[in-house]
């Protein structure tokens, strides 16, 4: 089956589209990626989602025109795809849409938080309408209803392709927001966000900059700075970071607002140095994740592989834990979570269940999203009544 996944992260500055052609060969599923484009939210559409995020406010008017304008956008990329990736011709798209919103209420006798609701913009009829192919969205709500955190989503991808390798790897994804996938050989995975990854250091940047620039490219600013100690030591003082897994989080806890809280009192910090402090942030919150639970590779993927600053910083948080990306392991770390949801769709039509329990902490694994029909028979392929066992790229 031919499979398109669409996917726009927590650093909402462009739309992945990522093809693959999956099958299952008896416990198997065997995914060949067929390439993958990104495209650029349109400007006017990015100020307006950006205005509207937590912590700002907005109004059910602006909601609405959000869900549509992003389903539009999304619905373009996707046409883009089919054409380019599948010459034409796909039977399914898959769409994680944008979050615009992660509920995690906190409570004295819930250490990790419980997730109440979680929600992403995009109005999948958008894209079934201009494409003609079924459209699986809304991934994440059935998770949260079955009592999990509704991420990380990509866990049972991860946990498919990394079982059966050697020691405990852990696959790490470095976006918007950190998180990590830990495959030990015996016990139950885990998976949990660690912390912010580009989160903080994009806002800053932004800031800095007035916009000009939305992230720190090669890590110049960050390599030309140095760490503020306090800074970073009030930072690490965040409770999120001792709380136990599985967990989640995202820009409603990690926004410009909460660094700009942490940073009262100091002395003025000079830019580079900003955004050198929050990147080391995002190096050892990854780190001491891995170590805690014992990690003895890590695999990375996501736009923050691409700084090579937070990589060095990493690297050396890791004390000679080895750190590669998935590129190397054949995967391409630019589209990993476009081909992760993908395949959560793939296991949607088919009737099989989308996530790990012990990872995003729900009572059972669920099929996931919601299915808007495209122009023919909804999509199937023989499949056994069986979750794959293992995932092999071809």
């Amino acid at each position: 089956m031919r499979v398109i996944g669409l996917m726009s992260g927590t650093s909402y500055d462009a739309i992945d589209a990522a093809a693959a052609d999956l099958r299952i060969e008896g416990d198997q599923l065997v995914l060949t990626p067929l390439g993958m484009l990104s495209r650029a939210y349109p400007e006017s559409l990015r100020a307006q989602l950006a205005r509207s995020l937590p912590p700002a406010t907005t109004t059910l008017e602006q909601v609405c025109r959000l869900d549509t304008g992003i389903g539009q956008a999304f619905a373009a990329v996707a046409e883009q795809a089919v054409e380019q990736l599948c010459g034409g011709h796909a039977e399914l798209i898959v769409s994680h849409g944008q979050t615009a919103y992660h509920w995690v209420e906190q409570s004295h006798w819930v250490d990790q938080g419980e997730v109440r609701g979680t929600l992403q913009l995009g109005q999948p009829a958008w894209i079934a309408e201009a494409t003609g192919i079924a459209v699986v969205s809304d991934l994440r709500s059935r998770d949260v209803a079955a009592g999990g955190q509704g991420a990380p989503l990509v866990s049972i991808v991860d946990v498919l392709w990394l079982r059966g390798r050697a020691g405990t790897p852990v696959a790490l994804n470095l976006g918007g927001i950190a998180n990590i996938t830990v495959v030990p050989g015996t016990a139950d995975p885990i998976a949990f966000d660690t912390g912010p990854a580009n989160a903080l250091g994009d806002a800053v940047v932004r800031d800095l900059t007035g916009g000009q620039s939305t992230f720190d490219a090669d890590g110049v600013m960050a390599g030309r700075g140095r760490v503020h100690p306090e800074l970073l030591e009030r930072l690490l003082a965040e409770p999120y970071y001792a709380r136990t897994a599985p967990k989640s989080t995202g820009k409603e806890l990690f926004h410009l607002g909460y660094l700009a809280e942490a940073m009262s009192g100091l002395p003025l910090i000079a830019p580079d140095d900003l955004v050198a402090t929050v990147t080391a942030l995002t190096a050892r919150t990854v780190a001491d994740a891995v170590h805690g639970y014992g990690g003895t590779e890590v695999i990375a993927s996501g736009g923050g592989i691409r700084n090579p600053v937070l990589m060095h910083m990493l690297a050396e948080e890791l004390r000679g834990v080895p750190l590669r990306s998935t590129d190397d392991l054949g995967l391409p770390s630019a589209a990993k979570e476009a081909y992760a949801f993908a395949v959560l769709g793939f296991l949607t039509v088919n009737g099989l269940g989308g996530t790990v329990p012990s990872c995003t902490g729900a009572r059972h694994s669920s099929v996931l999203g919601s299915i808007t029909p495209g122009h023919g028979p909804l999509p199937m392929s023989p499949a056994p009544p069986w979750t794959p066992r293992g995932l092999r790229i071809e």
